[in-house]
C-alpha cells in the first residue's frame, strides 16, 4: 500500500537530487557564465533546449523585485522540470515534479561558488498549493494584466492558462513570440488603467520579434515563443493533476489500511469509498491526459524559436513514425490528442492503483466501449482513438499489455 505524503519532510527523489548528488561525488560540474551564472550549464544538465523559452514580465515569483517588462524573467523547460532565470537575480528558481511529492521547489545561487540546491516550501506554497493548482503542490501559470510597470492589476482578474483556456484569455503578463492570424491574446501589452483590461489594442498580436520593447540580448534567446507557451499551458495541468491523482489515492489507501486494522478486516480490503476516491481522481487525470474540453484554434499558430519543430521530433515513435509529441497547430495542440506526459516518470510511478485503473479507463475510451455521460471525449474522432491506441501499443510498456480493441 501507497505511503501517505508528508510533503516538508519526506525526502525528494527527482532529477535534482540526482544532479546535487553527481555534483557532491564530483562526478559533474556546473559551470559559471560571466552573464548568465549557472543557467547555461544547469540547462545543458538538464537537458532542457533553449528554445523552450518563455518571458513573463508580470512581478511575480521570489524575485518580482527584479522583474519588470524591461527585465521579464525567463522560463526554460522539459517534461519534469523548470527553471526561472532573472537579469541581475540572486537565484536561479527550480521547480520539480516530483513523482512522490508534486511541485519540489529550489533555488540554486548565483555567485561564483560551489552550487548547492536549496529546497524552499514556505516561500512558494502560500502560491503554489491552492485550488489554481488542483489543491496539491503544483506548478501554477496565470494570465493577468499588469501595469506598465509590470505590477499585477489583480482587480481586473486573471485567469489560470491550461490547454481548456480560451486563446483570447491567454498570456495576460507575458511577451509572446509567433502567428496566430486573427486570434487574439492578452500578451504583449498593458492594461490602459487600474481598472480596464487591455483588450482591444492590436500591437502586441503576431509579434516575431521583441527587441524593441527590451534587450533581448540579455537573454539566451530573443523569442517568448507561442508554441512553447502551449506546451508550457498543458503541461501544468497535466503535472497538477499527477499529483492529485497520486495523493489521492496514497490518502484513501492509507485511511483504508487504518480502517481494516481497526476492524481486522483482510489486508487489502476496499470500501467503496476509497474506489470512488480513487476513480474520480483517475477521471480527472484522464481527461487532462486526453485533453478533455480542449479550447480550439480557429486558426494556424507557429512560434519563432525553433521549438515546435525539435519538439515535435520526439519520440518514441511507432513503425508508421507517429509520435504523441508530434503537434497540429492547425485546430488543436497535438496532432494525435493524447499528452506526452504520459511516458513521464511521474505517471510511471504513480501507485499502482490508480496507474492500473487509469490505463483501463484510456484503453475503453480508445476502443470506443466506455460510458462518457459527460460527453468528455467526443472530440476524439474514431481516427484520433485508433492512432492514439496504436501509438500507445507500439511505444507504451503499461499498454503493450491492456487489450485496446472495440
Amino acid at each position: 500500500m501507497a505511503e501517505p505524503v508528508n510533503y516538508r519532510t519526506a525526502a525528494a527523489d527527482n532529477p535534482i537530487t540526482r544532479l546535487q548528488e553527481q555534483l557532491q561525488q564530483d562526478r559533474t560540474e556546473l559551470e559559471f557564465h560571466a552573464a548568465y551564472g549557472f543557467l547555461p550549464s544547469l540547462l545543458q544538465q538538464l537537458q532542457i533546449p533553449i528554445d523552450s523559452q518563455t518571458l513573463v514580465f508580470s512581478r511575480t515569483s521570489l524575485q518580482l523585485r527584479r522583474i519588470s517588462p524591461a527585465t521579464p524573467r525567463a522560463i526554460y523547460f522539459n517534461d519534469d522540470i523548470y527553471v526561472g532565470f532573472t537579469v541581475g537575480g540572486d537565484v536561479l528558481e527550480i521547480s520539480v515534479a516530483d513523482p512522490g511529492l508534486g511541485a519540489v521547489f529550489y533555488t540554486l545561487s548565483q555567485r561564483q561558488q560551489e552550487p548547492i540546491f536549496q529546497r524552499t516550501a514556505d516561500e512558494c506554497i502560500a502560491c503554489h498549493s491552492s485550488s489554481r493548482t488542483e489543491g496539491v503542490p503544483g506548478h501554477l501559470m496565470r494570465s493577468l494584466q499588469t501595469a506598465n510597470d509590470g505590477q499585477p492589476l489583480f482587480s481586473v482578474g486573471s485567469q489560470n492558462v491550461n490547454h481548456t483556456t480560451p486563446f483570447a484569455q491567454r498570456f495576460g503578463g507575458w511577451y509572446v513570440t509567433g502567428t496566430h492570424g486573427t486570434q487574439r491574446h492578452q500578451g504583449n501589452v498593458f492594461a490602459v488603467d487600474r481598472n480596464t483590461p487591455n483588450v482591444d489594442d492590436d500591437s502586441g498580436l503576431n509579434r516575431t520579434e521583441l527587441h524593441d520593447l527590451f534587450r533581448t540580448d540579455r537573454y539566451l534567446s530573443p523569442h517568448s515563443d507561442l508554441v512553447a507557451l502551449l506546451v508550457l499551458g498543458h503541461q501544468v495541468l497535466v503535472h497538477n493533476r499527477l499529483t492529485k491523482a497520486s495523493f489521492t489515492t496514497r490518502e484513501a489507501l492509507n485511511y483504508q489500511t487504518a480502517l481494516n486494522e481497526a476492524l481486522d478486516n483482510p489486508p487489502g480490503t476496499l470500501l467503496d469509498s476509497t474506489t470512488r476516491r480513487i476513480a474520480s481522481a483517475g477521471e480527472q487525470l484522464v481527461e487532462a491526459l486526453l485533453l478533455a474540453q480542449e479550447a480550439p484554434l480557429t486558426e494556424p499558430v507557429h512560434g519563432t524559436s525553433g521549438f515546435e519543430q525539435t519538439y515535435s521530433a520526439r519520440g518514441p515513435h511507432d513503425d508508421q513514425g507517429r509520435s504523441l509529441f508530434q503537434l497540429d497547430l492547425q485546430q488543436r495542440l497535438f496532432r494525435y490528442p493524447c499528452s506526452p506526459l504520459i511516458y513521464s516518470t511521474a505517471f510511471r510511478q504513480l501507485p499502482d492503483e490508480i496507474r492500473l485503473w487509469t490505463i483501463q479507463r484510456i484503453s475503453q475510451i480508445l476502443a470506443g466501449s466506455a460510458d462518457d455521460p459527460r460527453q468528455r471525449y467526443t472530440h476524439l474522432s474514431p481516427a484520433d482513438r485508433q492512432a492514439i491506441a496504436e501509438i500507445l501499443t507500439a511505444t507504451h510498456p503499461d499498454f503493450r499489455t491492456a487489450a485496446i480493441a472495440p
